[in-house]
């Protein structure tokens, strides 16, 4: 089996579960070499079709409702709102495994792995929407995170610099607010889930910050006047504070990059 073309099989379906179940097959071949990975292969883009179930409904970001968090149903919306983003990032990880050619073996199994961990978030957030008599779909989402993959999907550069470092490091400075709430509502099985959540994006995005700084080593170009050139040219979304600067700079940040950042 070939790593990327399986990457692009698992993006293609349409059911989370059944999506989730493949990539967990595939991992394992990674795990007993029983996988190629092939960097030279070049796919016909022009055939993609992304796997999306029917539901949730996709509207504007200023269109999803916000729910109280005082309310059971509040709660629920929210964590559905963390759903939709690990199913995104499902997706974006199994995108840069089929879409970009000739990068090093490590880059595909570096966003495979992404790809398995983001699922498994997924799994737990929609299993606990389960138990609270709800499940992934329920409520409307909106898509910024995959039109930035998509506006992305030409430059590798850009995609790097832009989704794991950008759209993805936003939830590293979100997640301990939003546990601070569940916390507060001593709901202690999705501070957990949270826990493990943040864990894990710290790894993901130094992934992304180590392939961004590789590109810009190899293309002999400045990380930090490239990225700003980057974020104006692709609107990407100004940074907001306060930024989880412990979190940012186990993901590979360096402080000298946090500092400009804040004076953008």
């Amino acid at each position: 089996m070939n790593l990327r073309g399986g990457a692009l099989e698992c993006l293609k379906n349409t059911d989370a579960l059944a999506k989730s179940l493949k990539i967990n097959t595939i991992f394992n071949s990674i795990n007993n070499g029983t996988i190629i990975v092939d960097p030279t292969e070049i796919f016909n883009k022009e055939l993609f079709s992304l796997g999306r179930p029917s539901k949730p409904e996709l509207v504007e970001p200023f269109n999803v409702k916000r729910r109280s968090m005082a309310s059971f149903e509040g709660r629920a919306s929210l964590v559905h709102a963390l759903a939709h983003i690990e199913f995104n990032a499902i997706n974006l990880s199994l995108d840069a495994v089929w879409r970009f050619s000739n990068m090093p073996e490590e880059f595909y199994i570096n966003w495979f792995t992404v790809a398995k961990e983001e699922a498994h978030h997924f799994n737990l957030l929609n299993e606990y929407l389960i138990k609270k008599k709800y499940c992934y779909g329920d409520f409307s989402a909106h898509n910024s995170l995959w039109e930035m993959v998509e506006k992305t999907s030409e430059d590798i550069l850009a995609r790097m610099a832009l989704v794991p470092r950008t759209m993805e490091a936003r939830g590293l400075d979100a997640i301990p607010a939003i546990r601070g709430r569940f916390f507060q509502a001593k709901d202690l099985e999705l501070v957990n889930i949270l826990d493990l959540i943040l864990q894990d994006e710290v790894s993901h995005v130094y992934i992304g910050n180590y392939w961004f700084n590789y590109l810009c080593v190899e293309r002999k170009i400045d990380p930090i006047k490239t990225y700003k050139i980057l974020a104006k040219a692709y609107n990407a979304p100004t940074l907001r504070g306060p930024l989880n600067m412990e979190a940012r700079l186990k993901a590979g940040f360096t402080q000298h990059e946090l500092d400009e950042l804040v004076k953008t």
